[in-house]
Order: C-alpha cells, then sequence, then structure tokens
C-alpha cells in the first residue's frame, strides 16, 4: 500500500487555497473601498452562471484557456517563462484560418491540415526564443515579450484587404475568410443553451496526453530533471540546450492550439474580433493550477466563470472591471502565497530532517549505555 506523505499533500494544497482565500478577501476589501456591496456581485454571477447559455460559455472559455495553459506548464516544468503563449496563439490562430480558406479537402483532412498548421506555427514562434536562448543566451521572458509585440504588427499588416485579410461588405471588421464547412470540428449541440465546441473534448484529452508524458516517460524524467537543475541533467547525459529548444517548441505547439476550439467550433474565421489575452490570463492559471493538469483544469474553469457569468453586472449597475479586478488580485495572491508556502514547506523538510537526525543520534547513544 502506497504511504501518503500528509505534509506534501497539505502543502500542495495550500498555495492554490491560501491564494483563492486572500485573493476574496482583498477583493471585498476593494469593493468596500469604493462603497459598493462587496457580496451582490458574486451573487449576481452565480447566478448569471445558472443559465444554460452561459455554462456552455463557461465550458468552451474553459477548453481555450486549458489548451493555453498547458503551454505555460510546460515551460514551467523546465524553468522557462514563456510569456509569448500569447502571441504564439493569436499568429497560429491566423495563419491556420488563412491556411483552412485556401484550401479544399474533405473534412478530416481539412481539419487535420488546420491543427496542424497551427501547431506548426505555434511551435516555430516559440522555438525563436529557444534558439536565443541556447545560442545567445538571450532571456526567454525578453524575447517572448518582443514577439508578443512582433506578433500584434504582424498580424495587423497581415489581415489588412491589401494582403490576405478581407473586408465583409457593410463592415469595419477583418477577417482571413470563411473555412469552408469541411473545415469545421462538430461539437455537442446543448439545445438553447448554444454549442459545446468539440476541440475542448480534444484539450481534455491533451491534458492527459500531458500528465502521462511529464510523469511517466523519460522524456517527461529529463524535462524536470532539467528544470530543477541544467548542470546535474548535462552531468546525467542529458543534452540541456535540446531540451530547452524541445520544450519551447512543444510549449509554442500547444498555444497555437489554444484557438482551434473557436476557429473551429464557432468564427470559422480570424477577424479583429477573435479573443485576445487569453496567453496572459493562462499564466495564472497554469501558476495557480501548479502545473498539474487537474489543477491547471479547475484554475481554468474558475477564471471562464469570472470571464463569462460577469456579463449582467454592469445591467445591475456594477463595473463589469470588477472581474478584471478579481483577477489581477488572484495573480498577486498567487504570487505571494505559493512562496510563503515554499518557505514554510523548506522549514518543515528542515525541522523534520533535525527530528530524524535527533532520533537517530538518541538510538545511537542508547545503544552505546547498554554496551
Amino acid at each position: 500500500m502506497m504511504k501518503i506523505d500528509k505534509d506534501k499533500l497539505i502543502i500542495g494544497a495550500a498555495g492554490p487555497v491560501l491564494a483563492l482565500v486572500s485573493s476574496f478577501v482583498l477583493t471585498v476589501l476593494v469593493l468596500l473601498a469604493t462603497g459598493l456591496d462587496p457580496i451582490e456581485p458574486i451573487r449576481l454571477m452565480i447566478d448569471n452562471a445558472g443559465y444554460s447559455d452561459v455554462q456552455v460559455l463557461i465550458v468552451n472559455y474553459t477548453g481555450i484557456l486549458y489548451l493555453a495553459a498547458l503551454g505555460v506548464a510546460i515551460g514551467f516544468r523546465m524553468n522557462l517563462f514563456n510569456i509569448g503563449v500569447e502571441g504564439q496563439y493569436r499568429l497560429a490562430a491566423m495563419v491556420s484560418a488563412l491556411v483552412g480558406a485556401a484550401v479544399d479537402l474533405p473534412g478530416p483532412l481539412h481539419i487535420l491540415v488546420i491543427v496542424l498548421v497551427a501547431i506548426a506555427t505555434g511551435a516555430l514562434w516559440a522555438g525563436i526564443a529557444g534558439i536565443l536562448k541556447t545560442t545567445r543566451g538571450v532571456s526567454e521572458v525578453v524575447s517572448t515579450i518582443m514577439l508578443n509585440a512582433i506578433t500584434t504588427s504582424l498580424v495587423a499588416w497581415l489581415i489588412l484587404p491589401k494582403n490576405f485579410g478581407v473586408q465583409p461588405a457593410g463592415s469595419n471588421d477583418l477577417t482571413t475568410g470563411q473555412i469552408p464547412e469541411s473545415g469545421w470540428f462538430p461539437g455537442i449541440d446543448m439545445g438553447e443553451g448554444g454549442q459545446i465546441y468539440g476541440f475542448t473534448f480534444v484539450a481534455l484529452a491533451l491534458g492527459v496526453v500531458y500528465w502521462f508524458v511529464i510523469n511517466r516517460t523519460r522524456f517527461g524524467f529529463d524535462l524536470r530533471a532539467t528544470g530543477e537543475s541544467e548542470s546535474a541533467a548535462q552531468a546525467s547525459g542529458v543534452d540541456a540546450k535540446k531540451m530547452i529548444i524541445t520544450a519551447m517548441l512543444i510549449s509554442g505547439g500547444l498555444a497555437g492550439l489554444a484557438g482551434m476550439p473557436i476557429l473551429l467550433g464557432e468564427s470559422h474565421t480570424y477577424s479583429l474580433a477573435f479573443p485576445v489575452g487569453v496567453g496572459f490570463t493562462a499564466i495564472t492559471v497554469a501558476l495557480l493550477g501548479r502545473n498539474h493538469p487537474v489543477g491547471i483544469l479547475f484554475a481554468a474553469l474558475l477564471f471562464a466563470f469570472l470571464e463569462k457569468a460577469s456579463s449582467s453586472l454592469d445591467i445591475a449597475g456594477y463595473p463589469k472591471e470588477i472581474t478584471q479586478i478579481m483577477q489581477g488580485i488572484i495573480v498577486i495572491a498567487v504570487v505571494v502565497s505559493y512562496e510563503l508556502v515554499r518557505r514554510y514547506g523548506t522549514r518543515r523538510q528542515q525541522q523534520k530532517v533535525g527530528e530524524e537526525l535527533a532520533a537517530g543520534g538518541a538510538i545511537k547513544t542508547d545503544k552505546e549505555v547498554s554496551a
């Protein structure tokens, strides 16, 4: 029977719980300071989440955040901070939409081509940061931030009508053209609630694959070992530079998939209305979920709830920005809480080692006395 380390279990759960509780308390204090009822907005969001259409929106957005957060988590497990998930996600969505609208293939093959293009685009864009880090020592934080800025300008240029964009008649919007129906990914019809994206279930399946690869394969062991100590991993025969590039490619590939649920399930085109900020939210989701696929799922569900269930706040006289305040406070709470828990865990581990050493010394002394 496997022995459960209670201290490890408590410390693992303490970070997210402390972050959520402290963020709730801080949000209440902020609302009180502005003269607003701190409980009513939360009640309104919970009531709003009772409607079937809002529930579908929450589930769909959870899948999008989950894919992006898995991309972030791969980097974190490698001790890489891939801030460029936002740029990788947007560029991949646009390029795959362009290719999807330009080709005419049988259904499954059409979808496969769009998905592969998205993976390749995200991976290549993230790979630039990996190559810069391994060949020039450029921090992935700096390079991915710059790549995000380049993505914004590149997407704006590509979507111009004189390049690859299409402007629908009588509209100010710009799109990449409509993907034929053969490139649509089927979903689950929820009646009046709308449709759950079929790719949401692909996202969940990838969470299982992520867990298996990280915890049950040699590659996952090498990735975690390199993240813990690059020099130690090299001493054991792991090519650290190769692992960095590989991790960035996988991270970018998963980020590229984050746009597929909405692209293949609803919009069938990339336009100016395509969701933005997904990659930045995914960083917090991965942190709150402690890079574990189950934790990330619940964190993605929480942020999807905050995003989609807040639509009625402005109607009730509350600023919708309350949810942005809550998300921002969660970010701060996650960082502070996890650092406090880490320090407590270190002290607890040192204490346990001291107790074991003291117990060993006592046993030795008793034996010496009896001798």
